[in-house]
């Protein structure tokens, strides 16, 4: 899907519908603009249903003032029109109020985004607005005063965030991301002390660069194929869907023969990835005039050292990755179910999985499916696209019930004894 070429009120309704769908914000909070090329802004209408939002509740606001449309405009606009004008560089705002982004608002904090790799390099540094009633010329003008500092990302005390992008699906991408940095460090502290990467763990993955392969151009792709592109794509829709993938964060691959897999693409919106974008990998090259995940070969070798494997999937769902940033140990040996899908699960060092990726294929066997990469990704791997989605699955749900149980009590795992019953009723 082109998103940039999109008429303006149909990208604000279409980025309002995941913010609203993902519980980011309620059905009257949160807004969103955009300035075209004519410096008319498109904005968000006030008082209107944000989960029916229509291309036709959406307010045109031209250069002079003019006002079209059947609605109002949002009661926030002032503070929209006054970041148009202080940064040029800015052509879409969006602001809501997601809980997690609310709980650091509350405490006056700004959510770490170093403890992954590549958040912190898309959200930048963030400023901290300092309160005052919504819709009121002050808090304009004490967001303005924050993006005059230059932060693309700017936290308000006891209310919510305001995001500044080059176009409105950047600023809802640094947006999605904040929020998942929020969701991790209050599950990780949950589990510990979270781990920061320092600036040289950031300087490595600023610098991985796209692997360089030569390419092959498809004589034409078999029904097999054809069928295992779909797949994959409903199976990235639903990861997307359940908050195990960010927009631009995911990969699944499938092996399709000894020599050949297909690849999810760098940096292509994994809500709306067609079966068109998937990458296919033949003998080390690449489909031409496509760019596959950065992380293809890792993909390449597990496939060659585990026949047994047919697909791997890495994913960053907050709940399990508040193990990989802290030094909290992630034990199967608390749900049957668990055990049974996941076995032992592995931790290797952070960087790993692009420096050493013979090493990271080494680590997995029959009793270890998934591996978990410290401070970056949790790396499943099945017989099948779906018993690989599957793991993961069990992966963040168990995750997040260890979570819960914090609350509560002492966890009581599954004896030796219990565990050597689960595994000679299910023959593992």
């Amino acid at each position: 899907m082109k998103f940039n070429l999109l008429h303006p009120a149909d990208q604000l309704v279409m980025i309002m519908e995941r913010i609203y769908g993902y519980g980011m914000t309620t059905t009257s909070g949160g807004n969103l603009s955009i300035m075209d090329e004519n410096g008319d802004i498109w904005i968000t209408p006030s008082g209107v249903d944000k989960g029916s939002l229509t291309a036709k509740d959406i307010m045109q606001i031209k250069p002079d003032g003019t006002i079209i449309g059947n609605h109002k405009p949002s009661v926030e606009f002032p503070f929209h029109q006054q970041v148009y004008a202080t940064r040029k560089d800015i052509k879409a705002v969006l602001h809501a109020h997601p809980p997690a982004l609310i709980a650091f608002s509350l405490v006056r904090k700004a959510p770490n985004t170093k403890l992954i790799p590549n958040a912190h390099l898309v959200c930048g540094e963030i400023g901290m607005a300092e309160y005052a009633v919504p819709g009121s010329t002050l808090l304009g003008e004490k967001i303005v005063t924050e993006f005059e500092k230059g932060y693309h990302t700017v936290m308000l005390e006891n209310h919510g965030v305001v995001v500044g992008g080059e176009s409105l699906f950047h600023a809802f991408m640094i947006f999605e991301t904040l929020e998942f940095c929020a969701r991790l460090e209050i599950n990780a502290k949950r589990m510990g002390n979270p781990i920061t990467l320092n600036e040289k763990h950031l300087d490595i993955q600023k610098n991985k660069q796209h692997i360089q392969m030569n390419e092959f151009i498809p004589n034409n792709y078999s029904s097999i194929e054809k069928g295992m592109r779909k797949e994959m794509c409903k199976l990235i829709h639903r990861s997307y869907n359940q908050q195990l993938f960010t927009s631009t964060q995911g990969t699944f691959s499938q092996r399709l023969d000894d020599d050949t897999f297909i690849i999810t693409p760098y940096m292509v919106d994994r809500k709306y990835i067609e079966p068109a974008d998937i990458v296919s990998i033949e003998n080390g090259l690449r489909e031409a005039y496509k760019t596959p995940s950065r992380s293809v070969m890792l993909h390449q070798a597990i496939y060659e050292k585990h026949p047994d494997i047919h697909s791997v999937i890495i994913a960053h769902p907050p709940n399990v990755m508040a193990f990989a940033v802290t030094t909290a140990c992630f034990d199967s040996k608390t749900i049957p179910e668990s055990y049974i899908m996941l076995r032992d699960v592995q931790k290797l060092p952070f960087g790993s999985s692009f420096m050493q990726p013979q090493m990271v294929a080494d680590a997995f066997s029959k009793t270890t499916p998934i591996v978990m990469i410290e401070n970056d990704a949790i790396i499943v791997t099945g017989s099948s696209l779906l018993n690989a989605f599957d793991r993961l699955e069990v992966a963040e749900y168990s995750a997040k019930a260890i979570i819960a149980s914090k609350d509560l009590g002492d966890i009581i795992k599954i004896s030796d004894a219990q565990v050597t019953e689960i595994e000679e009723v299910f023959n593992l």
